[in-house]
């Protein structure tokens, strides 16, 4: 199992860095970004194994980049875990289930995230 390459893209510091170490302790190599462009130029430097995706983020968000990859044959095959507070956000956001549910990723993982969910995620899914 080691060896494999896990891109977290979320705009939460504290939530890249604790999933970082447990990914990491697990023995994955763990990219980081903070936003969807960040997220996009670390896909373009190295392909993932298994990207991690938060949805709500600045400049580019989470269901976009997700498509994006989703319709690019180098990048499409990538599976893709999205982490979302939409559930709560819904009324208060313009995000909704229906662009998750369009946007073909692998997993939807609700936030709060608990970090072991989120690494039984990215095992399975390799």
């Amino acid at each position: 199992m080691s060896g494999k390459y896990i891109l977290i893209v979320d705009d939460d510091p504290d939530l890249v860095e604790t999933v970082s170490m447990m990914l990491e302790s697990k023995g994955f190599e763990v990219g980081k970004a903070y936003d969807g462009i960040e997220g996009e130029e670390a896909i373009k430097k190295r392909r993932p194994d298994v990207l991690i995706l938060d949805v709500m983020m600045p400049r580019k968000n989470g269901y976009q980049l997700c498509k994006e990859l989703k319709s690019n044959k180098w990048t499409q095959e990538i599976p893709v875990i999205l982490l979302t507070a939409v559930g709560e956000a819904v009324p208060t956001t313009s995000y909704s289930h229906a662009d998750g549910m369009s946007v073909e990723a692998e997993d939807f993982i609700p936030k709060p995230v608990d970090a072991a969910t989120l690494v039984e995620a990215v095992q399975r899914l390799l």
